[in-house]
């Protein structure tokens, strides 16, 4: 059987997907894009007209939304939480949160830092979303104020791994130091795992699209 195929940009949201398929194992088909890919990948739109990455293609259906992916990569997986179990509405919650609340203001300080060309870049609106996500990232350090090891269900789950991204992405942008001292110590446990570094090593080795 045809394995799924994950399109997918060094260190993108992506890395979400990469990220959950080390952690279950998944055998996925990894095709490595120029970020970002509407200025570099115009075939790229033939797979994905959004021209965003994630583009997971399983069985002829297209997703493209990080968070989604990461639930149908650990669907019956201990990274999965059950809905008979009692954290499973905090841990949607989370899975929702990582894109809509934490994320977005990330993404506009890369574009304002690494995508614009340097005539258009915004110090200003920088600075601005990277206080409006240190502000949402309190929700992380409240989750974890109590000495929980993870968010949710007394174990890692695919919420520390679609938070833990959006944390990790901070640290990339410099925008680490808005982050609380559990965070922090959450991050590092998460980051420490083997199949986030597989993750990034097999990113730095994986295939071109041709």
């Amino acid at each position: 059987m045809t394995c799924p195929i994950l399109y997918h940009c060094p260190d993108a949201r992506s890395l979400r997907c990469l990220w959950a398929v080390e952690e279950t194992g998944i055998d996925v088909d990894l095709r490595v894009l120029k970020f970002p890919p509407r200025a570099f990948e115009p075939d790229y739109r033939a797979i994905n007209p959004l021209m965003t990455v994630p583009a997971w293609v399983e069985r002829g259906r297209l997703m493209t939304e990080s968070a989604a992916i990461c639930e149908r990569i650990a669907e019956a997986t201990p990274l999965e939480v059950r809905r008979d179990e009692a954290d499973y509405w905090d841990y949607r919650n989370w899975l929702h949160r990582s894109d809509a609340t934490l994320t977005f203001p990330l993404a506009i300080m890369i574009r304002y830092t690494r995508v614009e060309p340097e005539e258009r870049r915004l110090a200003q609106a920088v600075a601005d979303y990277k206080a409006f996500f240190g502000g949402r990232a309190k929700s992380i350090e409240a989750a974890l104020a109590d000495g929980r090891e993870w968010l949710v269900a007394g174990r890692f789950t695919i919420a520390d791994i679609v938070i833990g991204y959006a944390a990790f992405l901070a640290t990339t942008l410099g925008a680490d130091d808005v982050l609380g001292e559990a965070t922090a110590a959450w991050l590092a446990r998460c980051t420490a795992r083997d199949g986030f570094k597989r993750a990034r090593q097999r990113q730095a080795a994986g295939s071109r699209v041709q």
